[in-house]
């Protein structure tokens, strides 16, 4: 890969699975990081939820531009082999449950006192200590466990799940900065270290607006807003219905709500105390969403989003995935792709949100199939032989 890239010539070996581990590397790969992916030989549990080994899409959505290999962990020269490739590497990440590769044997202190310039990096649910860090995790209990969930839904609703895995992807975010960070780091020290990232504590701080209503309400618990503000401090803050679909509309200054009043054709409410200030209409919030969403519904949204360009009103159409799939602006940007993925056919990729001035997103390589890379990787990178390949192979160690 072009050296140009921010991360050109760093290795990581990536034990990740399913959400997010893989998305962490994933950021580094389009970064130009040289990624291995490791999996066990039957393929990592994502892989498994297809019944082939291309995997299903979102293995191939987050694991685009990384080679693979396959690595018996359970095997003595599969360890072995860890051991080795980590020597070769600037990060190792896996996101397992706290103390599974200790117990391996490859826990952090082991493989950095193999490579001291290596970044070990870890994502769990609720980090590598705690009373809670042997709880199992996945994205739906940290949702429920972080608080997010019960303030997700309508008020006289029971609390439901965000649409997205939110807390694997915070995570997997928060897990890239760590070791960009920890890289840093070693350039001024020479030394690597131990970087975690708990989903729980990277969902936390979504939920600022909900803490600061209950500190309001003197610790008592927040209620399910739906789609209102979390705080139920700003209004019109809300998704509205209108002649063949919903908005979202938000005025996040009272300029804004003069702009929605301008564009409803409401001057004579400039001057009314209940709409003063975002304060006053906050307290009248039933009164404003009425307001505002009879008029949403007088239009198309098509010619809500058109009159809120004229206004300057922050103002969205509710997209199904696939308007979102065959939007021009993030194919115009280069953050959607066509492309015609050996395994699974055409589809629509997706590269990385983060972009470096003067470069362009690097090419697209496909997912790797099981093991892809075995050959390029223990032969190219470690020295074995083709005879020692097959024998590992022979052998269940690779």
């Amino acid at each position: 890969m072009d050296q140009s890239y921010p991360l050109s010539g760093i290795r990581v070996i990536d034990l990740g699975q399913i959400y997010n581990g893989p998305y962490a590397t994933f950021l580094m790969a389009m970064a130009g990081a040289d990624v291995i992916k490791v999996e066990p030989r039957h393929g990592e549990p994502l892989r498994r939820r297809s019944i082939a080994d291309a995997g299903s899409l979102p293995l191939a959505l987050l694991n685009a531009n990384k080679r693979g290999v396959t690595l018996n962990l359970k095997h003595p020269r599969g360890r072995e082999l860890l051991v080795a490739l980590a020597g070769t590497a600037d990060v190792l990440l896996e996101n397992f449950a706290p103390g599974v590769m200790a117990r391996l044997g490859l826990g952090h202190e082991t493989l950095r006192a193999a490579n001291p310039r290596l970044i070990y990096a870890s994502g769990s649910g609720y980090g590598r200590s705690g009373p809670d860090r042997d709880d199992l995790a996945m994205d739906l209990t940290v949702q429920a466990t972080s608080g997010l969930m019960s303030v997700t839904g309508m008020p006289d609703g029971p609390p439901v799940k965000a649409g997205g895995a939110v807390c694997d992807f915070l995570g997997g975010t928060h897990l890239y900065a760590a070791v960009v960070t920890a890289l840093y780091d070693r350039e001024r020290t020479g030394r690597g270290r131990l970087v975690e990232v708990a989903m729980q504590e990277a969902t936390l701080p979504t939920l600022v607006s909900n803490l600061g209503m209950m500190h309001l309400a003197g610790g008592a618990v927040p209620p399910r807003t739906g789609s209102r503000h979390g705080g139920m401090a700003i209004a019109p803050y809300n998704v509205y219905r209108c002649r063949d679909g919903y908005v979202a509309i938000i005025t996040a200054t009272d300029r804004h709500w003069l702009n929605v009043l301008d564009a409803m054709g409401r001057p004579d409410l400039k001057d009314d105390p209940r709409f003063a200030d975002n304060e006053t209409r906050a307290a009248h919030m039933e009164v404003v969403d009425k307001l505002v969403g009879d008029w949403t519904m007088t239009l198309d949204r098509d010619d809500l989003l058109a009159a809120a360009r004229r206004h300057h009103i922050a103002c969205a159409p509710v997209r199904d995935l696939t308007e979102v799939a065959a939007g021009p602006h993030m194919h115009e940007r280069g953050m959607l792709t066509p492309f015609d993925h050996p395994d699974l056919g055409p589809i629509t990729a997706m590269t990385s949100p983060l972009r470096f001035d003067g470069l362009e997103p690097p090419a697209l390589s496909p997912s790797p199939r099981l093991g892809a890379d075995n050959a390029d990787v223990y032969g190219g990178l470690l020295g074995l032989s083709a005879d020692e390949i097959t024998a590992l192979e022979d052998d269940g160690a690779i």
